[in-house]
């Protein structure tokens, strides 16, 4: 099991997009929901903050060892969610993986995980 929380700069004046972003995704969680399984994904957030100006996104997931990676999906939805990724997220900005202190999942949860 892979538990991980990555922080990403969001591409300067791309705000609204990533309003926009977030909306399909909430709008379209459906078929968001089917793409996690075939990717092992248990759990996966996404949060925004500002801080000093510049806008960032945090992913925080839940994922079982030997899933599909988002980028080599041919689904719909996950090529939809790259390309907004592709639009929003800043390339020069090397992503921070945040360091795990204690991961609390009780063993009847971790039991229905792959």
């Amino acid at each position: 099991m892979n538990v991980e929380l990555t922080r990403f700069r969001v591409k300067e004046g791309k705000s609204a997009m990533v309003d926009e972003w977030l909306a399909f995704l909430n709008e379209h969680m459906e078929d968001v929901l089917v793409t996690l399984d075939g990717e092992h994904m248990y759990i996966e957030t996404i949060f925004r903050e500002t801080l000093e100006g510049a806008e960032y996104l945090y992913w925080y997931s839940v994922q079982g060892e030997g899933g599909q990676s988002v980028e080599t999906s041919t689904h719909w939805i996950d090529e939809k969610h790259m390309a907004y990724w592709r639009e929003c997220i800043d390339p020069s900005f090397e992503a921070v993986d945040l360091t795990v202190g204690a991961v609390m999942i009780p063993q009847k949860v971790r039991a229905s995980m792959k």
